[in-house]
């Protein structure tokens, strides 16, 4: 069992920059594809970013690329979604992601072996 722990969500201006931080309680990210989703008010959750532990290829999606970055810190065990420009339409519950195998199981919502509880980004226009 994994269980995801979420920090770094918060209230900022449109063209600000938030980063987002999930942690492995009690253990590595070693052997887990890890990545983000989000879910906006009314939409259904939708994928973000993912980075491969093997050779820390990174994945994302078309409206986040240039803006967003995937980081992995493996000396804090963390996997960090670095978010920039921010836009009102970027308003969503973001949450941390896991799962073993290939990591083109981000692209389906049921693929997914552990999620985080979740983090509140919100961007004012």
């Amino acid at each position: 069992q994994v269980q995801l722990v979420e920090s770094g969500g918060g209230l900022v201006q449109a063209g600000g920059s938030l980063r987002l931080s999930c942690a492995a309680s009690g253990r590595t990210f070693s052997g887990y594809n890890t990545g983000w989703f989000r879910r906006a008010p009314g939409k259904e959750r939708e994928f973000v970013a993912a980075i491969n532990w093997r050779d820390g290829r990174t994945y994302y999606a078309e409206f986040v690329k240039g803006r967003f970055t995937i980081l992995r810190d493996n000396a804090k065990s963390t996997v960090n979604l670095q978010m920039n420009s921010l836009k009102p339409e970027d308003t969503a519950v973001y949450y941390c992601a896991a799962t073993q195998g290939s990591p083109y199981r981000f692209t389906s919502l049921s693929e997914i072996d552990y999620w985080g509880q979740g983090t509140q980004v919100t961007v004012s226009s």
